[in-house]
């Protein structure tokens, strides 16, 4: 049985997380040239702002990781210096916010960090008024905006990548299967928005509820609901910790399998590994960050530190290479809106990626497939915009 409830940190940090819908200070517009103004020549102060002190010992190995992942990207800095200074906040907002203010007075040009999405929010909030712009470890889209950037793989751009393949291969009658949570309503929106830029079809939608049971019972009205819909292919918004490998059982006993119509997973199907063997899973599609890359760099991370990098870690990498490139440029105000949302985006160490101008990202990845409980890359990351991948 899976959990009904899980908790909010977790929600936050998976791919498939989402916080309370609020009213968000920090997504008000600023001027895109407000930034802070560099100093030439002198050393940039970047503020990183890390779960650390919360009591949690996951908080602490993430904390851990992401200044480890900074600490590598500074080092591959050529022509660059950064003067990384880290704060500790824990998960709560106050602190956060409190930390980003005190980084703010000290003379931090940019924020990296928080991680969770209540905390970014408040961060952003904090400084908003000085111009400082927040790029967060968050996947939130809800907290996106104003001076508040998501580093973290969203649901949107995993939809896109998606639904344009699957209308390229001719899936293009999507049947969409969505948990009664508010992360299930946030993949299904995403997933309608992705098929209607993408020349696909939506044939139908079916959710359930949010618990063993609900499974169960839904399991056959949703596999009558595909094959009277048509449907080619059936996109599920669930995890691999929810309720995808039920799901995955379930169906192709009710007569619906990814042989009848292409399986599709808005979520990693990977992780944990264990979920490759489960035969309804054999021939579904899921989207990863480029293999070699992120393979080359969880090699680098565990030679230098020990470890293997907490799955988020290279979004500290990330998040400094962009900071680096910018002020590589030479200009002022390198760090402005504008400047980060430049179009040719950055090469991150899981792929190309670009901020856009509503706090969102767009990063750069490969379709995948479960073949034989292996996952077989069948269209591969792009590696600069305007290519096949976007």
């Amino acid at each position: 049985m899976f959990t009904v409830l899980r908790s909010r940190r977790k929600a936050i940090t998976g791919l498939a997380a989402l916080a309370a819908s609020i009213a968000l200070a920090a997504c008000e517009p600023l001027p895109s040239s407000r930034a802070p103004a560099l100093d030439a020549g002198a050393p940039v102060p970047v503020a990183l702002i890390l779960p650390s002190g919360s009591g949690n010992s996951g908080d602490e190995v993430l904390a851990r990781n992401l200044k480890q992942a900074a600490d590598l990207a500074i080092a591959d800095l050529q022509g660059v210096k950064i003067d990384l200074r880290v704060y500790s906040a824990g998960a709560d907002p106050g602190t956060s916010a409190a930390m980003a203010r005190k980084a703010v007075d000290e003379g931090a040009k940019i924020i990296l960090g928080p991680v969770f999405a209540e905390a970014a929010n408040a961060a952003g909030v904090a400084v908003a008024g000085d111009g400082v712009n927040v790029l967060s470890f968050s996947n939130n889209t809800e907290i996106a905006g104003g001076n508040v950037f998501v580093l973290g793989p969203t649901f949107q751009n995993t939809a896109n990548r998606l639904t344009r393949y699957a209308a390229r291969s001719g899936k293009n009658r999507i049947m969409v299967v969505y948990d009664q949570t508010p992360a299930g309503q946030l993949g299904l929106r995403a997933i309608e928005s992705a098929a209607a830029r993408s020349g696909a079809s939506i044939a139908g939608t079916a959710t359930y509820e949010f618990s063993q049971q609900g499974v169960i019972n839904a399991a056959p009205q949703i596999a009558a609901q595909a094959k009277g819909a048509g449907a080619n292919a059936v996109f599920f918004t669930a995890d691999t910790a929810g309720a995808l490998p039920l799901l995955a059982r379930l169906l192709p006993d009710a007569g619906l399998s990814s042989q009848s119509a292409q399986f599709v997973g808005l979520t990693r199907w990977d992780i944990p590994s264990a979920t490759l063997s489960i035969p309804g899973v054999q021939g579904g599609w899921f989207a990863l960050p480029d293999p070699g890359l992120s393979g080359a760099f969880q090699q680098r991370f565990a030679a230098a530190y020990g470890e293997a990098p907490h799955p988020i870690a290279g979004l500290a990498y990330d998040g400094i290479a962009a900071i680096g490139a910018l002020v590589k440029q030479g200009n002022a105000k390198a760090l402005s809106a504008s400047s980060l949302t430049q179009g040719q985006g950055f090469a991150g160490v899981t792929g190309v990626f670009r901020l856009l101008p509503d706090g969102t990202n767009e990063r750069g990845l490969a379709v995948a497939q479960i073949q034989n409980a292996q996952v077989v890359v069948i269209d591969p990351a792009p590696r600069s915009f305007g290519g096949a991948g976007f």
